[in-house]
């Protein structure tokens, strides 16, 4: 079930993201960073919104996103992950599906989705293709030689 995150499901979060064989570790800790301005100012203060899938107490994947600044309506989906034994449940659609909806619900017009151009993000990258984004750009050699960026928007 989608809902937002008690402060006891941070380690699980902090679980799927180093278990996701794709993220690096300063990734991972960017998400823990997140997580704690999270808790410690909420989410309209930090500008960080988390939702969680759970099957009893086990986090299934997680979503964190919030408002783009110096813009009208347009928020950022920063992060997204489904924890191994969860993919290809439907968890990340779910997930997505639900940040749209929450996005939506706080006036949101447009998600924009940020993501590496590398082979191992190529399932992400379909993802994204497959639940309506339009791939919009893509900036060369962004992250570092050979990593691009590659940019998805959705109007909602």
């Amino acid at each position: 079930m989608i809902s937002i995150p008690s402060n006891e499901d941070g380690p699980q979060i902090h679980d799927v993201n180093a278990n996701t064989n794709v993220f690096s570790q300063e990734e991972v800790e960017c998400v823990d960073e997140l997580w704690e301005d999270y808790l410690a100012q909420g989410s309209e203060r930090s500008g960080y919104y988390f939702i969680v899938d759970k099957e009893d107490e086990q986090v299934l994947g997680y979503a964190c996103y919030g408002p783009r600044a110096l813009t009208d309506r347009t928020y950022d989906l920063y992060w997204i992950a489904v924890g191994p034994n969860a993919r290809r449940g439907g968890v990340g659609r779910g997930l997505l599906a639900a940040t749209e909806a929450a996005v939506r619900s706080l006036g949101g017009r447009l998600l924009i989705v940020e993501t590496s151009g590398l082979p191992k993000y190529e399932p992400t990258r379909a993802f994204y293709h497959a639940t309506g984004y339009i791939h919009e750009a893509t900036l060369k050699d962004f992250y570092s030689d050979g990593d691009d960026l590659v940019i998805f928007t959705k109007h909602l």
